[in-house]
């Protein structure tokens, strides 16, 4: 799991909390749990993702596609109702899986604190 890379936070986490290459976490957010890599995440009291860091990705050359795509599968972590290992499994057979992808879904799988949805 890689660690402040490329990482926009205006937030308090803990020491040990992972957060993904390419995460903005919302000013003063408390962030308790992993932050998902290309996230974008807030929080009022309990943090959740918002969507993708569709700005910030588009800014590194990331293609409009890899966003989308992006997008879909942070949705269906997020959004959908479905619990974590339902919403992996439909990622990976409805999801396209380029880098990105696989890089989300291997953060995830070596989350040990459960991660922000």
């Amino acid at each position: 799991m890689q660690h402040i890379d490329n990482v926009r936070l205006e937030a308090a986490a803990l020491e040990t909390g992972g957060i993904g290459r390419h995460a903005i976490v919302g000013g003063y957010s408390v962030i308790t749990q992993d932050v998902l890599p290309y996230s974008t995440t807030v929080s009022e009291r309990k943090a959740k993702v918002f969507g993708a860091n569709a700005i910030g990705l588009e800014r590194r050359g990331v293609p409009k596609a890899t966003i989308e795509t992006l997008h879909k599968a942070l949705r269906l972590i997020s959004r959908s109702g479905l619990n974590t290992s339902q919403a992996l499994e439909r990622i990976r057979a409805e999801v396209p899986a380029p880098p990105e992808i696989e890089e989300l879904l291997e953060f995830i799988g070596a989350s040990e604190r459960g991660f922000v949805k």
